[in-house]
């Protein structure tokens, strides 16, 4: 899939959410909460929470699509989860698209198309 969106739109909107995320922050003067380790466990509460939106079912993804409930729940859980992980680049000063992208190409090199094409098989083994 491809993205036609202009970068810097992408880039200004998502500084303005990190923004945002730290006023909802501010306001509620929850700063003194927000220690590295209490915002990793929330990243992990809320991805379990995610992942209870799919217990014991399978659901392909145009089944998920065709039933607004379970799409609304697991958007909201995806939303808690990336509220989160904004929350502590903005607390680190991590630039979470640079991040990425320094990310992806590390997986790259681990992870050559030409020999891992197909496979879900981990780089060691």
């Amino acid at each position: 899939m491809q993205y036609t969106v202009p970068l810097c739109l992408v880039i200004m909107s998502l500084n303005e959410l990190m923004n945002e995320i730290s006023k909802f922050v501010s306001e509620r003067d929850w700063e003194q909460f927000h220690t590295p380790k209490n915002i990793a466990m929330s990243v992990a509460i809320e991805a379990g929470e995610l992942l209870e939106c799919l217990q014991w079912d399978s659901p392909s993804i145009s089944e998920i699509m065709s039933d607004n409930k379970k799409l609304t729940a697991i958007a909201d859980e995806i939303a808690d989860v990336q509220i989160y992980l904004l929350r502590m680049c903005s607390m680190f000063d991590i630039d979470p698209i640079e991040n990425s992208k320094r990310k992806l190409e590390l997986n790259k090199k681990k992870y050559p198309a030409e020999e891992f094409s197909g496979s879900s098989r981990k780089y060691d083994s």
